[in-house]
């Protein structure tokens, strides 16, 4: 067999791909065979320093740019992503494996969010009164922070980076971004379309690497705020270090979501949506629906026609057409997902699917997994697998099912299928979820709302997207004016 052709991975600083000072590489597989794609340079602090002294000699001309000039390079970014959208679905899905459908909702996502960020010029504007005391008048205005850094997850290599991009550079900030070093190639791409769009040079730099990439990050003093996306541990650390060195911090965590369905739910059409958020994307999504909260007798039948459609799921490469249970990133998460397979069985779950052995010789597939009669004192109930491995807790009303959602320390999103308004208006009234779902499975806001996850799913004050994301990246100043002449 012919081997693949390994795609060059560098980091972008001031302008200049260059090479990594570290030695040290970790591979970059493709999921779905196994093989080798590249090669991610794991970075060094003093990698980190040269971005941050390219950033931060770029950010003064770059915050006197006027914002609608900031602006229309953001359009033009936006005009190259939709010219290149194959492209960018398709590495995405070489990278991480998901299936095309997948992958093309993700780069759609991300463009949206530059969409939204092209209204800079509005989003900037601050706030004024006039006379709000004899003669005085009070004014706010929109500075930008200075370098900002954001590290971002392996499962949406093009999203989440521009969850981030747009809006901190729309604001006037110049931009460090560590991408997994899982999953670069998305990363280097956008760097490209981004300097093609004539972004300066130094405003936007890619820094490649592991963990010594995000401790330097998060202690460098030339780095005014950080944003996250990841597991729950390394969100907290990341919170901690951060904000220890007197950063900006927002950091976006793990999720063990819940899909509560009411004995009245439409299931024709409620199950096929549960089974797109259990399982697209191999489950390593932070907004996939992990736990099943069953109310009532609706619990046999359910689950009874999730064990028909999951069985029916088409396990095969994202780069196939019809596929639709993907490989997951790499086999030692494979083996921790399986793992927890294990456990939940010895805890006393029904293995109604046991996707434990490998559907596929090749890459790193897994089966679609279903496991009925969890409770909350399962760790299968409770903990964040990040794979396609559905749990089916049964509960006797909607009480019971809030009582066991908000016994979770995660709080991302909760989703519930019912066609009853005051079952809906009591669910969210007490939830304690950030991103609600009503008959749909993946609660996921538009860009112009936050990512707005609470609990031990997030870390910080101001969520990513929307305003909030605007917010993040800007500091007000409030002018306070009185002329003593007449």
């Amino acid at each position: 067999m012919q081997e693949t052709r390994r795609m060059e991975v560098r980091n972008l600083i001031g302008g200049r791909w260059q090479v990594a000072g570290g030695r040290e590489t970790e591979p970059v597989y493709d999921p779905a065979t196994g093989e080798t794609i590249a090669e991610t340079p794991l970075s060094t602090g003093e990698d980190l320093d040269r971005a941050v002294r390219a950033a931060e000699e770029a950010f003064p001309a770059w915050a006197a740019t006027p914002v609608v000039e900031r602006a229309r390079v953001l359009f033009r970014f936006k005009m190259l992503l939709e010219e290149h959208f194959e492209e960018l679905r398709d590495l995405v899905t070489l990278e991480n494996g998901k299936d095309r459908n997948d992958a093309a909702g993700e780069v759609r996502r991300g463009i949206e969010v530059v969409e939204f960020a092209c209204g800079m010029p509005t989003l900037m504007m601050g706030e004024t009164v006039r006379d709000a005391a004899r003669g005085i008048d009070n004014v706010s205005y929109r500075y930008p922070l200075g370098v900002v850094a954001a590290i971002t997850p392996f499962n949406f290599p093009c999203m989440v980076p521009l969850w981030t991009i747009p809006v901190a550079i729309g604001a006037g900030n110049t931009y460090i971004l560590k991408p997994s070093e899982r999953t670069p190639l998305s990363a280097v791409r956008l760097g490209e379309l981004l300097r093609e769009a004539g972004l300066p040079d130094g405003v936007f730099n890619v820094l490649n690497g592991a963990r010594e990439a995000v401790d330097a990050i998060l202690e460098h003093p030339g780095i005014k705020a950080v944003s996250f996306v990841g597991s729950q541990p390394v969100a907290k650390h990341v919170y901690k270090g951060g904000t220890a060195t007197g950063k900006r911090v927002q950091a976006l965590a793990g999720a063990k979501n819940a899909m509560i369905v009411m004995p009245d739910a439409v299931l024709d059409k409620a199950v096929p949506n549960i089974v797109s958020s259990a399982y697209g994307n191999a489950g390593e999504r932070c907004l996939a629906g992990s736990v099943l909260v069953a109310v009532g007798d609706v619990a046999d039948e359910l689950v009874g026609r999730l064990e028909e459609a999951a069985s029916a799921l088409k396990v095969g490469p994202g780069s196939e057409e019809g596929s639709q249970l993907t490989p997951v990133i790499r086999d030692s998460h494979r083996q921790k997902v399986k793992g927890y397979v294990d456990l939940g069985e010895e805890e006393g779950a029904r293995v109604v699917l046991d996707g434990r052995e490998p559907p596929r010789e090749e890459g790193f597939f897994m089966g679609p997994t279903l496991l009925d009669n969890v409770t909350g004192e399962m760790r299968v109930g409770r903990e964040e697998i990040f794979g396609p491995v559905l749990s089916v807790v049964r509960v006797n009303d909607l009480d019971e099912a809030i009582e066991f959602t908000n016994a979770s320390p995660f709080g991302n999103a909760c989703s519930i299928y019912t066609e009853n308004g005051a079952a809906v208006r009591r669910w969210r009234e007490r939830v304690e979820a950030g991103m609600l779902g009503v008959n749909t499975g993946v609660a996921a806001p538009m860009a112009f709302f936050p990512f707005n996850g609470i609990k031990g799913s997030f870390y910080g004050d101001l969520h990513a997207t929307g305003k909030d994301g605007v917010r993040f990246f800007t500091e007000n100043k409030v002018e306070i004016t009185r002329w003593l002449s007449e």
